[in-house]
């Protein structure tokens, strides 16, 4: 088997594993591991390929939280709904840039999720909500909003959907993590497909990633429960290595 094939198997279950265990933020890594570890040279195919796994994986973690009830559907639904639109404009915007300041562009929006893991949420709100009219009002500008930065960007947008979800209709954060699956996949969703249609995606590497990410995401939940008494620590020292990859990615793409 290819060493890239072997090294984007293991990156994409560990990527699916850090989804698994903090809820978000897991899915940035993507795009520089296939980038500085497996080897795509082209900073677009590295992104469209990424997008479409995190779609994929993202789908799996989905499927079991609408079983566990998790999910609040109408919100989720305007939210994406509002934002396919968003994620198609910033994939197209995307690809008209060069790979490297794309790669620059990425590094930034890495150093977000960084930081924002290292912000404290508060877990409490309303598990018992219902859409309505005001909420929608909320929910469609973010989501148009966190639409177009994620298929900028390639990611999947999560630590930006929950507290959007959070903010505009006061549910819990355990529901608006579940939630922000459905978004997820439809922004993976509709950039994958952009990259696509212009040829941007590396199918092979893409299997790699989704392969991967199913042994991280069964792996995910017995390791969570062991981390459940340090999950802040936790959280704080994978923010902090995010920010780190995000350093090192600035430097490669702004320093050659």
């Amino acid at each position: 088997m290819d060493t890239g094939l072997i090294i984007a198997a293991a990156g994409g279950a560990v990527i699916a594993l850090l989804l698994g265990i903090f809820g978000g933020g897991g899915s940035v890594l993507a795009t520089p591991l296939l980038v500085y570890a497996v080897g795509i040279t082209n900073p677009h195919i590295a992104i469209g390929t990424s997008a479409a796994a995190v779609a994929v994986n993202a789908l799996a973690g989905l499927a079991v939280q609408a079983r566990a009830g998790r999910v609040k559907w109408p919100c989720a639904l305007v939210f994406g709904g509002a934002g396919l639109s968003g994620a198609l404009l910033g994939a197209q915007l995307a690809k008209q840039i060069d790979g490297q300041l794309l790669l620059g562009w990425f590094a930034l929006a890495m150093a977000l999720v960084g930081t924002s893991m290292l912000v404290p949420r508060k877990a409490d709100g309303m598990a018992n909500i219902h859409l309505t009219t005001s909420m929608a009002i909320r929910l469609a500008p973010a989501g148009l909003g966190v639409g177009l930065a994620s298929g900028f960007f390639g990611i999947g947008g999560g630590f930006l959907i929950v507290p959007g979800l959070m903010m505009a209709t006061g549910m819990t954060l355990a529901n608006a993590a579940a939630s922000s699956l459905v978004s997820v996949v439809v922004f993976g969703a509709a950039t994958s497909a952009s990259y696509a249609a212009s040829g941007l995606i590396n199918w092979p590497v893409f299997a790699a990633l989704v392969a991967g990410g199913l042994v991280g995401a069964v792996a995910s939940a017995p390791i969570a429960r062991l981390l459940a008494g340090r999950a802040a620590l936790a959280r704080r020292l994978f923010a902090v290595m995010v920010l780190l990859v995000a350093a090192y990615v600035a430097v490669r793409a702004f320093g050659g």
